[in-house]
């Protein structure tokens, strides 16, 4: 018991008061004088001293509260062999005093199984300690994160704790880690048959607090985990009412995630879908789908435990099913996901037509000056549009209006040119993360427009939030405004040729075979760049949009649900996951950015300048209608009889002989500039459909007819 006695004592060198010899164990000595066949077999037994009050010593240390419910554990089942070791103490004890016939050789022979299971138990704790950092240990190599461990000093800061509460800077073996030895330790021993049986029962005990843990993750969703020592970590300060403004994903990708360094040996292979188990089942009881007061039953508790590994698998299955479940029938994704079509990507937009009419005033001001409020009352009186798609849509409350300062281009641009983890730092190693490349601003957003600036946004209800988070909401915005801005071009362009077929200046036949010449021209340029326009729209909503579309529709309508066994009517691997379907959607839009070219630099700047040239032609058909006054004497001769607007501030137009040259001048600078950028993006098309998606090459064919100028002949 280790006790001095009469001619046993502690050798000089141990110090019964220090912690750290206590749990090495004290030395003995015995007088000297003792034949040495018994003094040989004195100091064998007397390791069972040295081990007895080491475990003893391990038993105070492990089950302070800072090494969590596993340490615990396994010091109360440590503590029952040490009872019943006492107990043999005492029967030995009575056998000595009792029986004339007990010597040292049967007290020695009584005691070799409980000397084995004592250098055992002393063994393991030599690892627990050394784990622990309260021993020396030649292994530097720690068992914590130290990510983790600051992150677990600020949760504690920002839970009204010190950080006197955290361990910083030390190995913690607790948990999954402390399972982990014990697995370690008795795969080591498998040789040994009572060795096994120690080792087994102890990781048996040792693991029931973290099966109580497991399956309230498993079944319930949620953590109860006072130690931090479960495999999945929770962040509290995550909280789901951020996910408006979560532009990270932060929640579903942050708020549980795994300790790598606590996983125990048993759920190394399952880990991931632990994680997801728990997580799937922690929305649904969110959403009031899991009642958290039923009590678990029928489950195993041990890691020896038969239905281990079937208890995850199964709890795995349900809970992916049940927000499967939650997500497509409860909460209506797939109808959340049309309305979001509807909204964003034009698809049967009467009612956006009709909006865009009305708030034309508007939307030609500059983007600072836009009222949204106004905007937003007249998007509310044309979704409730009798007949339109809109009137129809039960989530048209949810869309609101919002204008965004910066242009599209520079947008993309700065979401493009973001470097992400810059391996090029000083000694190779990683200096930046997610640093934009410093690039010049394609456009400058000073003159941008109500036109340019407007964008939708979309309040999303949790759970369907972690589906379509801030993240995709924004490449459905991004896609949208790439689309109005091409809605508008076509307006543009189509209210010039309206001038261009209507219009005084345009229709009257000069004398001046230049004039007529250079209309030629510009009504050919004009129909070029609506034939783009044209094209460029149709391609991005019917041959990019709408088959990604379709692909995700179908993908939404596998059936979702686990199949079960027919022998045994049990869950098997479902066939689609929460997972999965994500990102179905993230890859959907992923797509549909890259295939309307707006992830690659190079097409980016090419197309904006392209479409800018487009812009200002449009703009420049009431120029162009006054320069062909200024040429033609008998058209200014007959604005010239008009009568005067007193309230017009214009001045007169006078001739101007010279004004053809100009004109052509003018018109030349638009044409190169069109065929030049025209030429840059299909060339750059053309690499791209051969060495990254061949989608392209359609694109190509279609945009090569606006290359041409016969098409403009005609009109």
């Amino acid at each position: 018991m280790g006790f001095e006695g009469e001619y046993v004592r502690f050798a000089d060198s141990y110090d019964p008061a220090n912690e750290t010899e206590r749990l090495w164990g004290p030395s003995f000595t015995i007088l000297p004088g003792l034949d040495p066949s018994l003094r040989d077999l004195t100091m064998s037994m007397l390791k069972m001293a040295t081990h007895y009050v080491a475990v003893e010593a391990f038993i105070e240390v492990q089950s302070r509260e800072e090494y969590g419910a596993v340490s615990h554990a396994l010091c109360a089942a440590v503590r029952k062999l040490l009872k019943d070791y006492l107990v043999l103490m005492a029967q030995l004890e009575h056998q000595m005093m009792t029986n004339a016939t007990f010597t040292l050789h049967l007290l020695n022979l009584h005691t070799k199984p409980t000397s084995h299971m004592l250098f055992q138990l002393y063994t393991l704790g030599i690892e627990l300690l050394k784990a622990n950092s309260i021993l020396e240990d030649d292994d530097s190599d720690g068992s914590i994160d130290e990510t983790d461990d600051l992150q677990n000093i600020l949760e504690t800061l920002k839970e009204g704790g010190t950080i006197g509460d955290t361990l910083p800077g030390r190995k913690v073996c607790k948990g999954g880690n402390a399972l982990g030895l014990i697995t370690k330790r008795l795969a080591a021993m498998s040789g040994d048959p009572a060795a096994k049986t120690l080792l087994t029962t102890l990781l048996r005990e040792a693991s029931r607090p973290y099966m109580v843990m497991l399956n309230e993750w498993l079944h319930h969703g949620g953590i109860k985990d006072p130690h931090a020592e479960f495999l999945v970590k929770e962040q509290k300060s995550i909280k789901r009412e951020r996910l408006d403004q979560d532009y990270t994903d932060e929640y579903w990708e942050k708020r549980y995630t795994l300790r790598d360094n606590l996983i125990p040996p048993q759920l190394e292979t399952v880990k991931d879908k632990v994680l997801l188990a728990g997580k799937y089942l922690n929305v649904v009881r969110e959403c009031g789908g899991v009642d958290v007061s039923k009590v678990v039953e029928d489950v195993p508790t041990s890691f020896d435990d038969p239905r281990f590994l079937e208890n995850v698998n199964s709890a795995y299955t349900y809970a992916n099913s049940e927000l499967l479940t939650l997500l497509l029938t409860t909460h209506a994704l797939p109808a959340r996901l049309r309305s979001l079509k509807h909204y964003f990507f034009l698809d049967r937009s009467d009612f956006f037509s009709y909006f865009l009419e009305l708030s034309n005033s508007e939307l030609r001001k500059q983007a600072k000056l836009v009222n949204i409020g106004k905007l937003q009352s007249l998007l509310d009186i044309v979704v409730r549009q009798p007949g339109s798609v809109a009137a129809e849509d039960p989530f048209k409350e949810d869309v609101k209006v919002a204008i965004n300062e910066v242009s599209l281009a520079n947008w993309l641009m700065k979401i493009v040119n973001v470097t992400g983890l810059d391996q090029d730092g000083p000694n190779g190693s990683i200096s930046n993360y997610l640093t934009p490349a410093t690039q010049p601003a394609i456009t400058d957003d000073k003159d941008l427009t109500g036109y340019d600036a407007l964008v939708f946004d979309y309040a999303m209800p949790f759970p369907l939030s972690l589906v379509v988070s801030r993240v995709t909401l924004t490449r459905y915005q991004l896609l949208f405004r790439y689309l109005l801005s091409l809605r508008h071009l076509e307006t543009l362009l189509a209210n010039s040729w309206t001038e261009h077929s209507k219009g005084r200046a345009w229709k009257h036949r000069s004398k001046d075979p230049r004039i007529e010449a250079w209309k030629r021209r510009a009504w050919t340029l004009r129909a070029r760049m609506l034939i783009f326009i044209q094209q460029l729209l149709y391609y991005c909503t019917s041959e990019v949009i709408e088959p990604n579309w379709e692909k995700l529709t179908d993908r939404l309508a596998v059936p979702d649900v686990a199949e079960h066994n027919t022998a045994g009517n049990r869950p098997i691997q479902p066939k689609r996951t929460v997972d999965e379907l994500m990102q179905d959607h993230v890859d959907f839009l992923a797509t549909c950015l890259k295939e309307c070219m707006l992830t690659n630099a190079k097409l980016l700047k090419v197309n904006s300048k392209i479409l800018a040239t487009c812009n200002l032609f449009a703009h420049f058909t009431s120029s162009l209608s006054k320069y062909l006054i200024q040429a033609d004497p008998e058209l200014l001769a007959a604005e010239s009889k008009k009568p005067i607007d007193s309230k017009s501030k214009t001045a007169p137009i006078a001739y101007d002989p010279n004004r053809v040259e100009k004109m052509f001048e003018v018109l030349k600078k638009y044409e190169e500039n069109f065929s030049r950028h025209l030429k840059i993006m299909l060339d750059t098309l053309n690499y791209l459909a051969a060495t990254e998606t061949v989608v392209f090459l359609s694109l190509c064919a279609r945009l090569s007819t606006a290359s041409d100028g016969v098409w403009g002949e005609g009109f």
